[in-house]
């Protein structure tokens, strides 16, 4: 025989039937429900605690190094000389990085200054890593690298089970740093040295092939009332400018894109050059003695490109010989007297919270399904 189900026999008997609402569970059915277990539940939150922190005990623990040092200030080089040497085009540099602290930081979380610090200490064997890839993601784990957006200090944090080692890593990566960027103005400095050498040698010979042609034609006033000296001079100018641009141009697209402002930047203000040198090179078409007034505008741009190419070579000179950026240390890192972690008290104090939330909901659960069941 098949008894009726609950709600039909209270709907039989016109009763409301009992709907399994939780919506309209109170606090007072939540309390009721947990109050009964509170003593077991005070227990086993400090019986949790207590274990949490016999586990921190267990855990080896961890020692937090920390270095300070001011923003490099890096010295002019030949690049923003370049610029500076043009006069007009001074201003078409266009803006560099905005903080040099981030330069910085990226530089010694890049992968060479990592390398050399895991190979300094030998921490494949200390990480026990298998791989070396497997070392610097567990040193990049245990580094922390930030630039003040105020004070443009750099600080340097470095964890370790062993203290000393915690502060010669962080003292480390300091002289990684000093290092990679010595290195680094060393050989751009050399670069450009190289490259500005070639290239005055290049102009010097076109300057004297130029002076013979200028001898060749002759020196007659007619020639110079034909075109001016101060007009063959203006043109001789732009054509260095147009020269020391693209050379500009050259160098910046080895290490930005075409979308880079600086390179956007350097492209309008040739165009512009080269329009200037088209206005000038009109009156010249119709004028007379031309064979002249090619020679001495010749003679002229390489003359003024000679000397640009002078400068720069004596700027790449001076900066080959600079000792390259000065790093200041402002805060030494120092072995850390006391562990950085773990927190013992808050492990205790987050499995006992733990616990109690966890077993508080479950018999919150189970005691109100009964109240709303009866």
């Amino acid at each position: 025989m098949t008894m009726p189900a609950h709600s039909d026999i209270s709907s039989a008997m016109g009763a409301p039937a009992v709907v399994d609402d939780w919506d309209d569970i109170r606090l007072t059915d939540i309390y009721n429900a947990i109050r009964p277990h509170a003593l077991r539940i005070i227990g086993a939150s400090a019986l949790s605690g207590m274990l949490g922190y016999g586990i921190a005990l267990l855990l080896p623990p961890t020692f937090t190094a920390r270095a300070v040092i001011v923003s490099p200030q890096q010295q002019q080089n030949s690049a923003t000389a370049t610029l500076a040497s043009l006069g007009a085009l001074t201003g078409l540099g266009g803006g560099g990085i905005k903080s040099p602290a981030d330069q910085y930081v990226s530089i010694m979380q890049s992968a060479t200054v990592g390398n050399r610090v895991i190979d300094r200490f030998k921490l494949i064997e200390v990480y026990e890593a298998k791989f070396r890839a497997d070392a610097l993601k567990i040193l990049g784990g245990n580094t922390r690298i930030a630039a003040g957006k105020k004070d443009g200090l750099i600080s340097l944090e470095v964890d370790d089970t062993d203290p000393a080692r915690a502060s010669q890593m962080a003292n480390a990566y300091v002289e990684e740093l000093r290092w990679v960027t010595n290195n680094l103005a060393l050989t751009e400095a050399q670069q450009r040295r190289a490259f500005f050498e070639q290239q005055l040698r290049q102009t010097k010979q076109s300057l004297q092939t130029a002076q013979s042609q200028v001898q060749k034609t002759g020196f007659t006033a007619g020639a110079l009332k034909s075109e001016p000296k101060a007009a063959a001079e203006a043109y001789a100018r732009t054509k260095a400018e147009i020269a020391a641009v693209e050379v500009r141009l050259s160098i910046l697209r080895k290490t930005l894109t075409e979308n880079a402002p600086e390179v956007q930047q350097q492209t309008s203000a040739l165009s512009g050059l080269r329009g200037q040198l088209a206005q000038l090179e009109r009156p010249a078409e119709s004028a007379g003695s031309q064979d002249y007034v090619s020679a001495y505008r010749e003679f002229k741009y390489q003359e003024a490109l000679f000397e640009v190419f002078a400068k720069q070579f004596e700027l790449a000179k001076l900066d080959e010989a600079r000792e390259g950026t000065l790093i200041q240390v402002l805060d030494p890192a120092t072995p850390p007297e006391r562990r950085s972690k773990p927190k013992r008290s808050m492990i205790a104090l987050g499995a006992a919270v733990g616990a109690g939330l966890a077993l508080s909901a479950f018999f919150a659960f189970r005691g109100v399904r009964r109240i709303r069941a009866s």
